[in-house]
């Protein structure tokens, strides 16, 4: 009798199912897509209800060819890709390619890779979603829309190799507005007064300002700009402004009595949050473990996949990791309430199962990402599993089981101390019930909209407990303190996908590629896990903006998720939304191709400067790399050169002759970074590396200077590489260490401090302005 054929898309899931499937089955992976639009050409047919030309991918072939040869020698196919829109379009192509099967095509879909997960789809076979492939269709003809019809009209006006996405576009919109708001703003100064009491009868406590003639007193670190200059139109809001005002605050304060006018115990409920969904999940990890979203998915992917745990052979750890459902599934539930039942105790079990509520956007079609089985926890795999796994894995866990335990409970008591107009506040907690927190413990989130800024003195203040109302207080001194409100702070990772998914842009299976894309593209720079706009970037969002306004915005990208969605529900038909899409579309390229001349010549910006060839306008003008000074009277004259900011970074340069033919050595660009080229060129090909004016430390003859990787990341080597292989990741600052006399320092940066300088010899580390100061 005939064996049966199951396909999956992972060579390692392949592994893994085969064990559960038995003798009855043979197992092959197509190893992820085998088809794909052409990268010649765009692959579309609009005129056509956009119709798609596939292409088999390069390389693919022999795998198609050992999948047809299987199928034909197998009773029936169950074609068993990841359970998501693109493992049924995958599904789809592969079902095409087998189509001379004689059997029966059966589709299957794998929520976890254990053996119940595997043998009860095997019992529940389906056909292929055709709605699930249409949506994913749909979305990667939109995407190759705007990739093929943008990208030439950036190449147009700014320069050749430039690319535009759908949704990467609008994820660089957002960071590139942030930016804007970042470097327009002007810091407010504001003062807050802290206050130190005692009773007879107590201990000493801090207490800080909290309204002045009944009037609050505003908090500038805790509201946005907007909340502030509202506020200071309202009469009961008030705000000390200026260090003189605070003054007269303290000299009045000094001759008021006081007594403790309220003392209000509160408690209240820290409920656990939801367990795992992709995005959750993705921002987790890089807050606990500083994981990227993409190395998140791969680890995930692997988890899900199976790892070889002892006797039990390959085991799947983790259900499906694609999913925007916080919904579990009955018996995971159960077997989580007798685990917190037997490990931490009858009162941390609640009455009733947590359930948790689905968000409006959610597909709902797979449950949330949790452990496969309650037996196989933390310290029962952690021999099995590489670092980095165990530490995702850890993290699933603990946030699986924390989200069927009770909740945490609060006691809060506030003090409020009064004298004349003033009145003081502090608040102490402590949590009296840990609840969920014994097993998943939340970290200040450092990548929050806004940080609240605490004074040093009563942030961490734990009030007396002997405090009476009424009771006389002695002021044992005063201190004012002056702060300033901060900008909004930049996206990280974690914190853009946030954003993304509240505002309903990308899904599950997108979050991951949109920030690695337009880090790719050189349009955002991560900088200790921030995300910077580059130059670049604002250019180019500022040219899809304002030439797409109807586009590349929130509102747009998010109801065409929607539309998609609505495709793959089967409320909605593949023409209809692309048409939605594309009509708006086709109406703004045909403006701006017009104007194309017209955009570029008003993105160019008129220098006083004269060239000093032939005696035109100089010009700034956007190239492969960078902004640079070119002449208006190009191509008749050629000549470029740095801007003025650029080369006064290497005035030490100036003068500098070519020892192969005495001519002047000059600053250029290259992808690779600047270089010294000799003014000579192309008669003479003399070039030399842009010396840090650091001498090497390790040979004491080259000299520092920067260098890049095959994959683009900086780093500092000898300039006599590869006879001196000194390297460092860290920028060498020029600063010696006055500690251990090594010749220079390196600059690190942390969220707490900010930049510092550490020696990588004595490890000795100094606060920059210091250094500066010292220097």
């Amino acid at each position: 009798m005939a064996k049966s054929l199951l396909i999956v898309e992972s060579p390692a899931k392949a592994k893994t199912i085969n064990k559960y499937l038995g003798k009855d089955f043979i197992v092959h992976a197509s190893v992820g897509h085998i088809k794909n639009l052409p990268k010649s050409k765009i692959g579309v047919d609009v005129e056509n209800g956009y119709a798609t030309t596939l292409e088999t991918i390069a390389g693919k072939e022999p795998v198609i060819e050992k999948l047809k040869a299987a199928a034909n020698e197998s009773a029936d196919v169950y074609i068993a890709t990841d359970p998501d829109r693109e493992g049924e379009a995958i599904a789809a192509d592969i079902a095409e390619e087998i189509a001379g099967h004689t059997g029966k095509i059966y589709r299957v879909l794998f929520h976890e890779i254990t053996e119940r997960g595997v043998m009860e789809a095997m019992k529940a076979p389906q056909q292929i979603n055709q709605d699930l492939v249409s949506s994913q269709r749909a979305r990667r003809v939109m995407d190759r829309i705007v990739g093929y019809k943008v990208s030439p009209f950036l190449w147009k006006t700014i320069f050749y190799g430039l690319s535009a996405g759908r949704v990467q576009s609008v994820a660089l919109r957002l960071i590139a507005e942030r930016e804007h708001l970042i470097r327009a703003f002007l810091p407010t100064a504001y003062w807050s007064i802290i206050g130190e009491f005692r009773s007879k009868s107590s201990d000493s406590f801090f207490v800080k300002l909290f309204k002045i003639k009944g009037k609050e007193l505003i908090v500038p670190a805790k509201e946005t700009l907007e909340e502030i200059e509202q506020k200071k139109t309202q009469d009961k809001y008030t705000y000390i402004a200026s260090e003189e005002d605070a003054l007269g605050h303290v000299e009045a304060i000094k001759k008021q009595s006081f007594t403790i006018s309220d003392l209000q115990k509160r408690e209240s409920k820290r409920n656990p949050l939801p367990p795992f969904i992709t995005s959750t999940m993705q921002q987790e990890a890089s807050r606990k473990l500083r994981f990227s979203a993409s190395r998140t998915m791969t680890l995930a992917q692997k988890l899900y996949e199976g790892q070889e745990v002892g006797a039990d052979g390959l085991v799947g750890l983790i259900t499906y990791m694609r999913t925007d459902s916080t919904r579990l599934n009955d018996d995971a539930v159960e077997a989580a309430r007798e685990f917190i039942y037997t490990t931490y105790g009858k009162e941390y079990v609640p009455e009733k199962p947590n359930v948790y509520k689905k968000k409006k956007t959610s597909q709902d079609a797979h449950e949330a990402i949790r452990p496969t089985s309650i037996k196989y926890t933390p310290s029962a795999v952690r021999k099995y599993l590489d670092k980095d796994l165990f530490r995702l894995y850890e993290l699933i866990w603990n946030r699986f089981i924390a989200c069927q335990m009770e909740s945490a409970i609060m006691e809060t008591t506030t003090v409020f101390v009064e004298g004349g107009e003033y009145l003081f506040k502090a608040a102490s907690s402590r949590y009296t019930f840990r609840g969920f927190l014994q097993a998943y413990e939340e970290n200040i989130d450092s990548d929050a909209e806004s940080v609240e800024e605490e004074d040093p003195e009563v942030a961490d203040e734990k009030l007396p407990a002997n405090l009476v109302v009424g009771h006389p207080l002695d002021v044992l001194g005063l201190a004012h303190h002056r702060h300033e409100t901060s900008p909004p702070p930049r996206y990280t990772e974690s914190s853009l996908v946030k954003t993304l998914e509240a505002l309903g842009i990308g899904r599950p299976s997108t979050y991951a590629m949109i920030v690695g894309t337009i880090i790719n593209r050189k349009y955002v720079e991560q900088r200790e896990r921030k995300l910077y706009a580059q130059e670049l970037g604002m250019e180019v969002n500022k040219l899809l903006t304002k030439n797409f306004p109807h586009i590349f915005n929130v509102r747009f990208t998010a109801k065409m998720e929607e539309e998609l969605d609505t495709i793959a529900s089967g409320k909605n038909d593949y023409k209809s939304v692309l048409d939605d899409f594309y009509i708006p579309f086709s109406e703004s390229l045909e403006k701006v191709s017009k104007n194309t001349a017209a955009i570029k010549k008003s993105m160019q910006e008129v220098t006083e400067e004269k060239c000093e060839l032939c005696g035109k306008q100089m010009i700034i003008k956007w190239g492969r790399n960078g902004r640079f000074m070119a002449c208006s009277g190009y191509p008749a004259c050629k000549n470029t050169k740095p801007l003025p900011e650029d080369a006064e970074k290497h005035q030490h340069l100036i003068g500098m002759k070519c020892d192969l033919c005495g001519g002047d050595m000059l600053v250029r660009s290259s992808k690779f970074g600047t270089f010294l080229g000799c003014s000579n060129y192309p008669k003479c090909k003399n070039t030399k590396p842009i010396s840090m004016g650091i001498k090497c430390p390790k040979c004491k003859d080259g000299d520092l200077i920067e260098r890049k990787t095959k994959k683009k990341r900086v780093f500092y080597g000898c300039s006599r590489y590869p006879e001196c292989d000194f390297a460092s990741w860290d920028k060498p600052s020029g600063q010696p260490c006055e500690t251990c006399g090594a010749p220079f320092m390196v600059i690190k940066y942390s969220q707490k401090r900010g930049e510092y300088l550490k020696c990588p010899a004595c490890k000795a580390e100094v606060v920059k302005e210091e250094a500066a100061v010292a220097g």
